[in-house]
């Protein structure tokens, strides 16, 4: 893999690139997550070319150039292409990331990491005295995400189920895929203060034309705990490849949650009701212990 650009022109591409995707997640300052964008190089974690861009419905169409420049944009690349699992828009990723608020010296659990580029953000993000637990269901991508996280002495890779992890508390959880319910480990490890991202989905019928299944609805939700309760920010919609394991199982909740995704309001939620009952005709949503209610977590 080469470029017609020198490493110092390859960083100041980089540098743009990050000024270019905050730009259009509307994010108007974060310097931290900016640099991680500037500074951790794309190529790294894609792999040896052709790559493969996805087209969306159209399924994937292999990259003329074999520059790694042109992977500065936000686009999706291919990470298992007969999966359907990509390296994921770049914008996306960095609505969701901001939102996440990471300081340094906190511990993240990275669920469903892929080949690791988000990882190596959020290590850039949590600094050396913090930690990422980075856990990726596929033996394949969770070897290639070992190797190329292994300068990061603050990330730990771990070949597993997402739905098992974490095992320990830490103060965010960032989940890369979608599932119809919040794993019971994301929310009951989360501490005082800590985030949940996920994204909330129903799958599609069908296996997308490039492969793996995405959700047919879909809902970036971020969760704070807080004393009161657990607060949930709505973070637009969203469409991600859906769980693999434990999580990939229909559950009864399916046919009432995509009832609610169709209903509309998903975007008026506020909060999660856990294991607790439900506030009557105060919900968007209400399943097995749990619920998605329109009311404020008091502060």
């Amino acid at each position: 893999m080469t470029s017609v650009f020198s490493q110092d022109e390859l960083a100041v591409i980089r540098r743009a690139y990050a000024k270019q995707i905050l730009t259009l997640s509307s994010i108007a300052d974060d310097p931290r997550l900016e640099e991680a964008f500037a500074t951790v190089p794309r190529e790294r974690f894609l792999g040896a070319p052709p790559w493969l861009m996805s087209r969306g419905a159209s399924g994937y169409e292999a990259v003329a150039s074999d520059d790694p420049v042109v992977l500065y944009q936000d686009a999706l690349f291919a990470l298992a292409s007969d999966k359907g699992v990509n390296n994921g828009s770049p914008s996306l990723h960095a609505r969701c990331l901001h939102a996440l608020s990471l300081r340094e010296g906190e511990r993240v659990a990275h669920i469903g990491v892929g080949t690791g580029y988000y990882t190596a953000m959020l290590a850039h993000l949590v600094g050396a005295k913090g930690h990422v637990l980075a856990v990726e269901f596929d033996s394949v991508l969770a070897e290639r995400a070992r190797d190329n996280l292994a300068a990061h002495s603050n990330v730990t890779v771990v070949q597993g189920d997402g739905a098992e992890w974490p095992r320990e508390d830490v103060d965010a959880v960032y989940v890369n895929f979608a599932v119809g319910r919040p794993a019971d480990a994301w929310i009951e490890h989360l501490r005082l203060n800590g985030r949940l991202i996920f994204p909330l989905g129903v799958p599609r019928p069908k296996p997308s034309s490039g492969g793996g299944t995405h959700s047919l609805y879909g809902a970036g939700l971020c969760v704070t705990r807080k004393n009161a309760g657990l607060a949930v920010q709505w973070l637009g919609h969203v469409s991600f490849v859906c769980a693999q394991g434990r999580l990939s199982q229909p559950g009864e909740d399916r046919q009432a949650l995509q009832a609610a995704f169709e209903a509309g309001g998903m975007e008026f939620v506020r909060s999660l009701i856990w294991r607790e009952s439900a506030p009557l005709g105060r919900c968007c949503f209400t399943g097995s212990g749990w619920a998605l209610s329109y009311d404020e977590v008091p502060e």
